[in-house]
């Protein structure tokens, strides 16, 4: 991890500032802190930092006034991460600080562990994007001469950051290493037996495939590892995923982070219009995003997560089957059918 990240803490109890730096106090960090909102935007004038912990119930400023006024001010540190810490635990506060902006959310009391890991996931997180960045600034000086060279490198590169990424993504959401590879490799099989994908786009989609969930690491930790079935704003906020990996990848217009993008934002939507969240119909979901959602949901079924049992796999089969034409692409799902000994050779591995 990298040395001297520079965080802001801001309450207006200072017993619960002293509480995350001794927490955190291990992790070479660099610590500054508030007790109000103003003092807060007093300091991100002055000086850079890599992340904010902000209270949301203080006295003057609202923790989310306080986040308002630093994303909504012109060139000022637009990209900081802000991750609310409060014990403002109801789901309309939760929904309002991610609407906001933030990053996270994360609510007292909380184990130490979960603090630790969470701020260091998005301090990764936002050191990885702006790395790549800069080297997409760096590289594209470089372009006339030694173009081909270049983009072999970026893109290598890009896989580089895409497997850091989903490193993060498996530590805080329910996916596993295992299912984000499987998807890849179903979604790659699909995608080489299309008749309107290249090699090269199946290539595309096997790199950009493990990135489907990423969005998931802005969720909190307990709603995504919760056990029972969600509430309609549970829900909500757990849909919310789709537009918040769009957030993070949307800025890059290199092929496989603009893949992983679409297929983020888009893996959710269904053929006939139902899905989210752009309610999207037929042909209007990129085809990047109908295979992966095919694979994603085929693999998910055929193996226990936190919330159900594994379905067997002519179980899961037909599930797909049934569905042709309302909630996948009928011409995959033909494809899936006349190649399912080879997918499901791929889940059972």
């Amino acid at each position: 991890m990298k040395l001297g990240y520079h965080i802001l803490i801001v309450d207006d109890v200072t017993e619960n500032i002293q509480v995350v730096m001794n927490i955190l106090k291990e992790q070479n960090y660099q610590f500054s802190f508030a007790t109000c909102g103003a003092e807060a935007l007093s300091l991100v004038d002055q000086q850079e930092f890599d992340l904010i912990l902000l209270d949301v119930m203080m006295p003057d400023l609202s923790g989310f006034d306080v986040c308002r006024q630093i994303l909504n001010r012109p060139n000022l540190h637009d990209d900081i991460p802000i991750i609310f810490l409060t014990a403002k635990a109801d789901i309309d506060s939760i929904s309002q600080g991610f609407a906001l902006g933030a990053v996270d959310y994360i609510v007292k009391p909380f184990h130490a562990e979960e603090l630790i890991a969470r701020v260091g996931n998005h301090l990764e997180l936002s050191h990885a994007r702006k790395l790549l960045e800069f080297h997409n600034i760096s590289l594209q000086r470089k372009m006339v001469a030694k173009e081909q060279r270049i983009q072999t490198e970026l893109e290598n590169y890009q896989k580089d950051i895409i497997q850091v990424l989903t490193a993060l993504m498996e530590a805080t959401s329910d996916e596993t290493g295992k299912h984000i590879m499987r998807v890849a490799e179903i979604a790659k099989l699909l995608a080489t037996y299309h008749p309107c994908v290249t090699a090269d786009e199946a290539q595309v989609i096997y790199y950009a495939a493990p990135m489907h969930d990423i969005g998931k690491i802005a969720i909190p930790h307990d709603l995504v590892h919760k056990p029972g079935k969600l509430t309609e704003a549970e829900f909500s906020v757990m849909r919310s995923h789709t537009q918040r990996a769009h957030e993070f990848l949307k800025h890059s217009d290199r092929l496989i982070m603009k893949a992983a993008d679409i297929i983020a934002l888009q893996h959710h939507e269904q053929w006939d219009g139902s899905g989210y969240p752009l309610g999207l119909q037929g042909e209007e979901i990129h085809i990047y995003g109908r295979i992966v959602a095919l694979a994603d949901v085929f693999d998910a079924l055929t193996h226990k997560r936190s919330y159900k049992d594994a379905w067997p796999l002519d179980q899961a089969r037909d599930y797909i089957l049934q569905r042709r034409g309302t909630q996948f692409d009928p011409e995959l799902v033909d494809i899936f059918a006349e190649h399912f000994d080879e997918i499901a050779a791929i889940v059972v591995s």
